[in-house]
């Protein structure tokens, strides 16, 4: 009888490990989170909106993919006498009414070779600025941050807010004097959400009938208006007006470009129209030189609805991720506006004239890759024990302190601190509907370091610890970090080595440039990386949204 219960205790055993390994390096089905996302696009009931937002950002963390390090601010190093350039809270910068006495040239670094200029296909801070210079939306932002007809005089809705129709301003031009209606916005408001154009952003779409490949955006016969009807109301249906993905492109230069189609007819390069300079565009300049990895010149467009108010001819952007060379450029005068700064002269620059610090609604984090070689041979419990602990190991302090520098606030959620919640108030602040969970609470929200718990994390996903804790040459761990070539970025990374070295965790750091990094990144080619958001509007449906399944943003790779 004794032999049979212990047969019978090793096949169970044999059993669970088999369901064990079977569950290896696999992930939980991410319809749950999918489906949440659009119940929140459909709910009309703000409160409970909210509520479902809470829901979505705490499954969101529940996976311990992101690891929040700060909320962000914005930096940059403008020459004084230089006037009318301003950022939105979104990280966009508005170069148009820039003026510097009676120059008419202005150089400035806003980063290196930018990944894609059609504004429907990038989705990169740098590419947006490039977006604003060079199109435009029906709407825009202000210097004060708030939205403002662009394009567009003005728009109706229905009773319920279910269809706007935005009326278009007189004379609209494109670059090469073609007239711009409401037939171009058609056009390129169904060609962004199609999913033969696979756009990062087509998403964003989404909340319009119809999506992806139907969608219910209608011209009128004389292109004056253009009517779209929405699934639900949407209150940040402006702030969509004026990002990237909805301006208009030119369907002409589009479709006629070199390597646009295949032979069998099928899109093979949807923004190869938008590849060297000279392309039709409609904003307040037109790129007209481009080269690569070198420099991109701006000339004015004298066809922009206010080209009137445009003094500055031209923009010249160099185009590097060096942060010495550009602010050896900069201290020497060939350039008057610099977006970043080098980590270690922060200090000595910060109270200087020169220097500017401007508040953003975004997260600075790290992410994981849930399908990473890291987790193989895992269950989906012991992945998620180990991105818990790599997460309690990091100081997120420390790095505020040497690299950031300007006063950012540790993150201990996704979402960044001050965002609304949809509902008349604050979404990270206790209401009567929601009561915020504190670090006692629910440990994942904690910025603390616990070296301790994050041991005994490890020991649960199957690693070994001696009484030092120290992980044992038994069972190391070796990751990879990817980050693209910037000093603070770079900086970054070396405290988060440091801080898993701490336990002896072997984290080696790759660096490469802007287009390779975001690539990579986004097809899952790496283990652990630097990321950031900055929002795109101030709901939190903008920084929930992006981890759907078929996102082009998803770079967790979430049900995939």
């Amino acid at each position: 009888m004794k032999k049979l219960l212990s047969l019978i205790l090793a096949i169970m055993m044999i059993t669970s490990s088999l369901v064990a390994f079977a569950d290896a390096g696999s992930e939980p089905a991410w319809t749950e989170y999918d489906a949440l996302i659009a119940q929140i696009k459909t709910t009309t009931d703000t409160a409970e909106r909210e509520a479902l937002m809470h829901k979505a950002e705490d499954m969101l963390m529940e996976t311990n993919a992101l690891v929040p390090i700060y909320y962000y601010n914005d930096i940059y190093l403008l020459k004084e006498g230089v006037e009318g350039l301003y950022s939105s809270p979104y990280g966009t910068k508005y170069f148009q009414y820039v003026t510097n006495g009676d120059a008419t040239e202005l150089s400035l670094n806003l980063s290196s070779e930018p990944d894609k200029l059609d504004p429907a296909l990038s989705s990169s801070v740098d590419g947006a600025c490039l977006a604003t210079a060079a199109f435009g939306g029906l709407y825009t932002y202000d210097v004060e941050g708030n939205v403002v007809p662009n394009f567009a005089e003005g728009y109706t809705t229905n009773e319920d807010g279910t269809v706007y129709t935005f009326t278009l301003k007189d004379g609209l031009k494109w670059s090469n004097g073609d007239a711009l209606t409401a037939k171009d916005f058609e056009y390129s408001w169904k060609r962004a959400a199609a999913t033969e154009t696979a756009a990062d952003y087509s998403y964003m779409l989404n909340g319009i009938k119809g999506y992806p490949d139907a969608l219910a955006v209608t011209a009128s016969e004389d292109g004056k208006t253009l009517t779209v009807e929405l699934v639900a109301p949407c209150v940040y249906f402006l702030d969509l007006a004026a990002f990237p993905t909805f301006y208009p492109v030119h369907q002409a230069s589009v479709e006629a470009a070199e390597g646009y189609k295949a032979e069998d007819g099928s899109i093979l390069n949807p923004g190869a129209w938008a590849l060297e300079a000279g392309f039709v565009s409609c904003g307040p300049y037109m790129l007209t030189e481009w080269k690569h990895n070198e420099s991109m010149t701006y000339t004015k467009n004298p066809y922009w609805y206010d080209a009137a108010n445009v003094k500055m001819e031209t923009l010249k952007f160099m185009l590097s991720a060096d942060d010495t060379a550009i602010y050896a450029a900069y201290q020497a005068g060939d350039l008057q506006f610099a977006d970043t700064v080098p980590t270690d002269l922060i200090a000595s620059l910060i109270d200087t004239p020169e220097f500017h610090i401007v508040d953003e609604l975004g997260t600075y984090y790290a992410i994981f890759n849930v399908k990473s070689k890291l987790f193989d041979g895992k269950t989906v419990e012991q992945a998620n024990a180990m991105r818990k602990a790599f997460a309690l190991l990091i100081d997120r302090q420390y790095i505020i302190d040497t690299v950031g520098q300007t006063g950012q606030a540790p993150a201990n959620s996704f979402i960044p601190a001050g965002m609304l919640d949809g509902n008349g108030g604050i979404f990270k602040a206790n209401d009567d509907a929601y009561t915020f969970p504190c670090a006692e609470e629910t440990g994942y929200y904690s910025i603390e370091i616990d070296v301790d718990a994050a041991v005994e994390l490890l020991k649960t996903a199957g690693y070994e610890f001696d009484a030092n804790n120290m992980l044992s040459a038994a069972t190391p761990i070796t990751l990879e970090y990817l980050t693209n070539e910037s000093s603070g970025h770079v900086a970054i990374a070396e405290c988060i080595q440091q801080d898993l070295a701490a336990v002896g965790i072997t984290m080696t750091i790759r660096t490469c440039d802007w287009n390779v990094f975001l690539n990579d990144r986004k097809n899952g080619n790496y283990d652990f990386a630097r990321n950031g958001w900055i929002a795109d509007f101030n709901d939190p449906i903008n920084m929930l949204e992006m981890w759907e399944t078929n996102s082009g943003n998803n770079d967790a790779q979430f049900g995939r």
